[in-house]
């Protein structure tokens, strides 16, 4: 895929482990099918804005808005099985994240996620891409569950993630700064 840049903020961290990346290193932008971009599309009158609605089967994130419109992301999701449907809250929310395989992603995939049981530091090759949203649940607490970055578009239109919702970087970033702290989140049953 064709790639134009744009300057990360100062602070982030590179992937070459945990030292600061500059503000003039670039992070891609991908170009993804027109019809993967966000849009502006219309919704049933009397849905509550600012809240995020994830519909696996159309690959899509919703962001409504006051007007009876939303803004619509094409998503990547969680694979058969490691999908969870239900409603959750944003309680935390983290640039350039660092990630931990789950206790789950470990007993799967042994060789794959064994040798990152400790984890990596936020940057470029980072799971959690440049943003992530964590999803919690009352009474549950963290979900492992997120909505998150990517750096691996060919993942986005598909079912191909541990249960997490997913956009390219880019996206997440300006996606990030719009949603607040404790912002309403339903993950819809797969179909």
């Amino acid at each position: 895929m064709k790639r134009r840049k744009f300057l990360l903020a100062a602070g982030a961290v590179s992937a070459l482990g945990s030292q600061p990346v500059s503000a003039h290193v670039v992070l891609p932008k991908y170009d993804l099918p027109p019809e993967y971009l966000p849009q502006v599309v219309s919704i049933p009158a009397g849905a509550v804005p600012y809240e995020i609605h994830v519909i696996p089967s159309q690959f899509a994130l919703f962001w409504t808005q006051p007007d009876n419109t939303a803004i619509r992301y094409t998503v990547g999701i969680g694979r058969p099985g490691l999908y969870e449907a239900g409603e959750f809250y944003v309680g935390a929310k983290k640039e350039w994240p660092s990630w931990t395989p789950t206790p789950g992603m470990l007993r799967r995939e042994p060789q794959k996620y064994g040798p990152l049981r400790n984890g990596m530091p936020g940057g470029l090759s980072n799971p959690l891409g440049a943003r992530a949203l964590y999803l919690f649940q009352p009474g549950r607490g963290d979900t492992f569950l997120r909505v998150h970055g990517t750096n691996d578009p060919s993942t986005i239109g598909r079912a191909v993630s541990n249960g997490c919702a997913r956009l390219v970087n880019d996206q997440i970033v300006q996606f990030y700064d719009k949603v607040p702290l404790d912002t309403r989140v339903i993950l819809y049953p797969a179909t």
